[in-house]
């Protein structure tokens, strides 16, 4: 069904194709279609089937399947319930900062077909914290919830922690986990935050908050930090000792690429931005085997980056990651993948 409807959305601009297919998605969630019609979507992959014996506990949390919605495609939490529909065992919504910003200049999101991969550089474009929260509480959703927040792009690196905590007590009520994104390459200096004497202050505020508000609300909500996968092996070491350092309970690995190999002399490779698609999968993989060695299974890794397949989320597995993600394979490979990934994951349990 997807490969009949992909070439019109390629038609159209990368984000008005975003926003199209999500409104679409929404249309479809609220129509009471007979049982047949449901069995019809589910026969032709649209939605993917229930897995059985599939779950997995992670940072405390059961989750029913593996295979989860990476930050980045519902900035706001206003498509939660019809995202759940297609399958995944986990959401996650933002990148949320504080106050609302319109993010940089459009255009900003550029797809590179021959590669399978996308270039963005919207900046954290969203409806601020309070806006999330109150789509979250609207939503039917009772699945597992990981909200990603960052800073405002014109807040100061020294005062970074302060826009991570303000959104930390805001999300903290509604979310299952709270990822923490510190590596974005389209906020100035945001990946500076992985350094290790910034990353130690971030780090070190956060976790004293979380015991705090695990007092006031009576449930611990587990932190996970995204890294980027432009780290050198020291770096991801280090890394590794401070999370470690400071019982974070997930590293989710990775973020977009600064770097442009795979795709060097296509139509906007060049554009700034981060790189994400099928030419990360190496690097990405590369880096949750270095995360996975360093920490020992001490923390969980959470594997994000160029899953096209089935055969890709399993090699994320394979490499040490808990859990997979994705984003970039929904815009090549449509609500499919979703049960692909489920049944290599799942298949000899289901």
């Amino acid at each position: 069904m997807y490969s009949l409807v992909r070439p019109l959305l390629f038609a159209l601009d990368a984000e008005n194709a975003h926003r199209f297919t999500l409104e679409a998605l929404r249309i479809i969630n609220h129509v009471q279609a007979p049982i047949d019609v449901l069995r019809e979507f589910l026969r032709l992959g649209f939605i993917a089937p229930t897995p059985v014996g599939c779950a997995r506990s992670v940072m405390g949390i059961s989750f029913p399947n593996p295979v989860g919605l990476a930050a980045g495609l519902d900035k706001n939490g206003e498509y939660i319930d019809a995202l759940a529909r297609l399958g995944f065992g986990f959401i996650e919504v933002g990148t949320v900062t504080p106050r609302s910003q319109p993010g940089n200049p459009r255009p900003r999101v550029f797809r590179l077909p021959a590669a399978r991969a996308l270039v963005n550089r919207l900046g954290f474009n969203n409806d601020g914290v309070d806006r999330l929260v109150e789509n979250v509480r609207r939503a039917d959703y009772k699945g597992v919830l990981g909200i990603n927040i960052g800073k405002n792009a014109d807040t100061p690196l020294e005062r970074a922690a302060d826009d991570y905590l303000a959104c930390l007590r805001k999300v903290y009520p509604v979310a299952s986990y709270v990822t923490v994104n510190i590596s974005s390459p389209n906020t100035p200096d945001l990946r500076e935050l992985q350094q290790a004497g910034e990353l130690d202050r971030l780090l070190g505020a956060l976790k004293a908050e979380q015991r705090r508000l695990a007092d006031v609300h009576g449930r611990r909500v587990p932190l996970a930090v995204k890294i980027a996968p432009d780290l050198e092996s020291a770096q991801i070491i280090a890394i590794a000792g401070m999370l470690q350092r400071h019982a974070v309970e997930a590293v989710i690995a990775t973020n977009t690429t600064t770097a442009r190999g795979g795709v060097t002399g296509l139509p906007h490779a060049e554009e700034a931005g981060g790189l994400s698609g099928a030419p990360l999968a190496v690097r990405s993989t590369a880096v949750i085997g270095e995360l996975t060695r360093a920490l020992k299974g001490s923390v969980p890794v959470i594997g994000v980056g160029g899953i096209l397949s089935g055969a890709d989320a399993r090699e994320k597995i394979a490499a040490g990651a808990q859990l997979v993600q994705f984003y970039t394979g929904l815009v090549y490979r449509g609500p499919a993948l979703v049960g692909e990934c489920i049944a290599a994951l799942c298949g000899q349990q289901t």
